[in-house]
């Protein structure tokens, strides 16, 4: 973490007054992976509609075992991340407590929930292709298809490791069983044009500079680009956008979502800032702000991701597709997918 990240996560920790909790009547407290700058208006957003402060720490990784290291002392009322891998992580860590609101369970659909209530999505990604405007000729593609022999040296994606490609992994294995996921992803590395690496924006990068036909990404990523200035722009607009599905299925999608910590001192308005999360407000704010699918139906999705086409999210529950992360990275590890 950067030094001046590292202060500003220090400073609000004195202001949360680690060590002697108690509970503030109208605070919340957010620990959270998401950029300051793209979250804070929702926050201040929901202080407006509530009345309740936000109190803030944010980090790029380590929370859940700071939260774990505080244990019962621990200020942290709400943990919001993206990733299921990262909310089963917190659940995992023994680190939540379940979420009792029948408003969120009326409101976010069942596979996108956990079944016992630890987790909820608050918004949804897809991994997806960018692909070549002016080589990519048919019109469509589903996931098996990647791993076909006539994509050899087409494609680039960034590392199988990657907590956003272990997931996609995850739900070939709940796909496809664990043998036959194991050839799609060997098939899939042997399509490859050059070893994993960059994240998500280099792949369009790549794609556009004619190394390879076909990179993975999220959605939101296209979308940031193309709405940018710069080279990054420039990428995007060599490419397009493509919703794979597997086939007699639906296309990948992940989440982004809030936990309960187990100790929360304002487990009150920690429920209050969940349930306003997946509000009509907060939900068209969201969807502007991070390029996310809104979970609340009924909500317009935002213009530039709108128009990659209809969005067909895989019924299959992400509880389900998490329980294989460890059989995803093993595999990773197994065929060499990152040499």
């Amino acid at each position: 973490m950067a030094l001046s990240h590292r202060l500003m996560t220090m400073a609000a920790a004195a202001a949360l007054g680690a060590g002697t909790i108690a509970a503030q009547a109208n605070e919340v407290n957010i620990y959270t992976y998401r950029e300051s700058k793209l979250i804070q208006p929702l926050f201040d957003a929901f202080t407006k509609d509530t009345g309740v402060k936000v109190n803030v720490i944010s980090a790029s990784s380590g929370l859940e075992q700071r939260i774990k290291t505080e244990g019962a002392n621990s200020p942290a009322d709400i943990l919001l991340t993206v990733d299921i891998g990262r909310l089963e992580e917190a659940v995992a860590q023994g680190i939540t407590q379940p979420i009792k609101s029948a408003a969120l369970d009326k409101i976010v659909p069942a596979q996108f929930r956990d079944p016992e209530g630890h987790w909820y999505a608050v918004g949804m990604r897809a991994r997806v292709v960018y692909v070549s405007k002016d080589r990519m000729k048919q019109p469509a593609l589903t996931y098996d298809e990647l791993a076909d022999p006539k994509w050899k040296g087409k494609v680039c994606l960034r590392s199988g490791q990657h907590i956003y490609n272990i997931g996609l992994f995850s739900a070939a294995i709940a796909k496809f069983g664990e043998a036959k996921a194991e050839e799609w992803l060997k098939g899939l590395k042997a399509n490859l044009v050059h070893k994993p690496s960059g994240g998500d924006r280099e792949q369009a990068r790549d794609v556009a500079a004619g190394k390879c036909d076909i990179g993975i990404g999220n959605t939101y990523y296209w979308a940031l680009m193309i709405n940018s200035s710069g080279p990054q722009k420039s990428w995007a607009e060599s490419t397009t956008v493509m919703l794979p599905t597997f086939q007699g299925g639906g296309t990948h999608v992940n989440i982004s979502g809030v936990v309960m910590a187990k100790h929360a001192p304002n487990k009150a308005n920690a429920l209050k800032f969940a349930e306003w999360m997946v509000g009509e407000k907060a939900q068209q704010m969201h969807a502007d702000m991070t390029y996310e699918y809104p979970v609340r139906a009924g909500i317009p999705i935002n213009k530039t991701i709108a128009g990659y086409g209809p969005l067909k999210p895989d019924a299959m529950p992400l509880s389900v597709v998490a329980a294989n992360r460890k059989k995803a990275s093993a595999l990773v590890d197994k065929v060499g997918f990152n040499n």
